[in-house]
């Protein structure tokens, strides 16, 4: 294994566009190699399969950023937001963990999920009947990206009328490419967030509604409450995640089915193939990427290397997922195959929370949208699609044409 870092090249839009080239040279030649990603910050990169569900399930690798050696992204975040950041699920270990995940969970139900379903295939046919007469759209600004926001905000219980406040400050804390964030901006966007969200809490307690706030202002384990701090970065975190993730799903999800049309035409043909292929999907070129963030306890040994204490250790669920030594001609789309246990959600105790909202607005996006959109194409060459940089990957935008109808 080379001593010297590898750039994984965000500010490249070639390597924006296609990764995976370089991410199977990193995996082939070595199981954890040294990488320098935005901001200059070196990490070790796992990048097989077996090895990354190891190190997902190993408590000596730390989801708490605290315990990073190499603090300069965290630094550049203001306060509040880099305290708010560190007191959700997602940054967090036992026993914090344990409680904050058991509270969320009295709340996001599988019930409350499942119940979502005729109002989010509503969402979509509404979208789609917007878009039918002209037949031309761009899938992201149109479809992928509105379903999405309305879901959560509504899940939330946030007013109709302040979603667009409500998308516009989460997009200025997450979507920040290769480059470090601004503070400044980050910071404005924080503080407009916060003190919305403030609001909006004391609101709810005061008229509790049917939605996952008021079931998180509500929920209790034993003497334990969310407190405030923890409820307003919540709200933070299950935006953040049920939101620009489900987006990339959605949009990347058909990007890749218009890029292999005999998979398309397969669903199309069978809807019943539906559910295997948003996990085909999920495989194949999901949401984040190259993957998950952990942070070294102690020094540790992963797939006989060395890795100091402190340092920031990126599962590569994105390379590990395309893993031959787990996924048989894994660079294939293939929405029939079977053994489908990829890692893009987690592994583990921090395994998505969201997955079954995730999955269940994938599944109703694009199988309604390769129904009800016949002559489905890129609008662009492949090579014209312009991908978001940075760890959450999806289309910028996705112009497409169809046979338009009244």
């Amino acid at each position: 294994m080379s001593e010297r870092p590898v750039l994984l090249p965000y500010g490249d839009p070639a390597f924006v566009a296609d990764p995976f080239p370089l991410y199977r040279q990193l995996r082939e030649d070595g199981p954890v190699r040294r990488v320098v990603i935005a901001g200059g910050l070196d990490a070790w990169l796992v990048t097989r399969y077996e090895d990354g569900l190891e190190a997902l399930s190993d408590s000596r690798l730390s989801s708490d950023a605290r315990d990073a050696s190499d603090l300069r992204l965290l630094r550049q975040l203001p306060h509040s937001e880099r305290e708010a950041m560190l007191s959700t699920m997602l940054r967090s270990d036992p026993p914090d963990h344990t409680r904050l995940r058991r509270l969320v969970s009295k709340a996001f139900t599988a019930r409350r999920v499942a119940g979502m379903r005729p109002r989010i295939q509503s969402l979509t046919d509404g979208l789609l009947d917007a878009m039918l007469p002209s037949g031309r759209a761009d899938l992201i600004a149109d479809f992928a990206l509105p379903l999405p926001v309305t879901v959560i905000s509504e899940l939330l219980g946030v007013p109709v009328d302040d979603r667009h406040d409500f998308q516009r400050w989460t997009d200025r804390m997450i979507m920040r490419g290769s480059e470090p964030p601004d503070p400044a901006v980050v910071n404005e966007a924080w503080q407009h967030m916060r003190a919305y969200v403030s609001e909006l809490i004391r609101a709810k307690r005061t008229h509790p509604g049917d939605d996952l706030l008021s079931g998180l202002i509500a929920a209790r384990d034993e003497e334990q409450q969310l407190t405030e701090d923890e409820l307003i970065a919540m709200v933070f975190l299950l935006l953040a995640a049920g939101y620009i993730t489900t987006v990339n799903l959605i949009g990347g999800g058909i990007a890749a089915l218009l890029a292999h049309p005999a998979q398309l035409d397969l669903l199309r043909s069978d809807p019943e193939l539906l559910p295997g292929a948003i996990e085909e999907l999920l495989r194949y070129d999901g949401p984040v990427s190259p993957g998950i963030a952990r942070f070294a306890r102690e020094d540790v040994e992963i797939a006989g290397v060395a890795v100091p204490r402190g340092a920031t250790v990126l599962i590569a669920s994105a390379i590990a997922d395309r893993d031959p030594a787990r996924f048989p001609d894994p660079d294939r789309l293939d929405i029939t195959r079977q053994d489908n246990a990829h890692l893009a959600f987690g592994h583990g105790i921090h395994y998505c929370l969201g997955a079954p909202l995730a999955r269940l607005e994938g599944q109703i996006a694009i199988g309604t949208a390769l129904r009800r959109l016949p002559g489905l194409a890129l609008a662009v060459p492949r090579d014209e699609i312009r991908w978001r940089p940075g760890g959450l990957r999806g289309p910028e935008s996705l112009p497409v044409t169809f046979t338009p109808s009244g």
